[in-house]
């Protein structure tokens, strides 16, 4: 990955030290949050912010300070805001992994978290519509996924061909999307708090002693 901001670097960071067996790190992250800022049907944060940490619906969020949570919360909605704000301006700045042998666009991942985010709504993504622009761009998207999971019927010159294509490819159908999408506000994050610990209780830390008689 290109050198980026240190703020996203920190949120990388913490997506990978989340204790989920397998953390959507920082590219996945920006492509799920595109997919959730343009999907037909709105998705609140308190739905999709448990794909993000990781956990089941009515869960909490896996830290034990509720410092920490704010934190995440406060970088990951960052991330989501900057992303409306290009595409308000007709852009999209997708952070991709670039692999430093040759400088290849490692797009796939980005392309997992969109689809990841299609998935809390599928039936909106597949709706009939007069559009042919997200028609065409919904095609597109359909294809990266599925040659990104290797379930492509494309063959090797043309998988090949695509490998080159396929950022520019993501970005103009995201563009086209968001053509198309309302301008409709969305609440801030309510943030679930950690599950309260009581003093008989064991500590979090995983000492195995009782909470009043470790962790303070």
């Amino acid at each position: 990955m290109k050198q980026l901001p240190s703020h996203y670097r920190r949120l990388d960071g913490a997506l990978a030290d989340l204790p989920v067996e397998e953390p959507m790190l920082l590219t996945e992250l920006d492509g799920f949050l595109t997919g959730v800022i343009l999907c037909p049907d709105p998705v609140l944060p308190t739905e999709w912010m448990q794909n993000v940490w990781g956990i089941d619906d009515g869960g909490v969020a896996p830290f034990d300070d509720p410092i920490d949570v704010q934190w995440f919360a406060d970088a990951v909605m960052a991330r989501h805001d900057a992303i409306v704000r290009d595409l308000d301006r007709g852009k999209l700045q997708p952070i991709f992994d670039i692999d430093e042998r040759n400088g290849d666009v490692l797009w796939e991942l980005w392309i997992d978290g969109f689809a990841e985010a299609m998935a809390l709504r599928p039936d909106a993504w597949i709706a009939p519509t007069d559009d042919a622009s997200v028609v065409e761009a919904r095609a597109r998207l359909s294809l990266l996924i599925d040659v990104a999971r290797q379930e492509s019927t494309l063959d090797s010159m043309e998988l090949n061909a695509l490998e080159v294509e396929a950022p520019g490819l993501l970005i103009d159908a995201v563009l086209r999307l968001d053509a198309s999408r309302p301008r409709n506000g969305i609440a801030a994050i309510p943030i679930p708090s950690p599950a309260k610990v009581g003093r008989n209780d064991p500590c979090p830390c995983g000492s195995g002693r009782k909470a009043k008689r470790c962790c303070p």
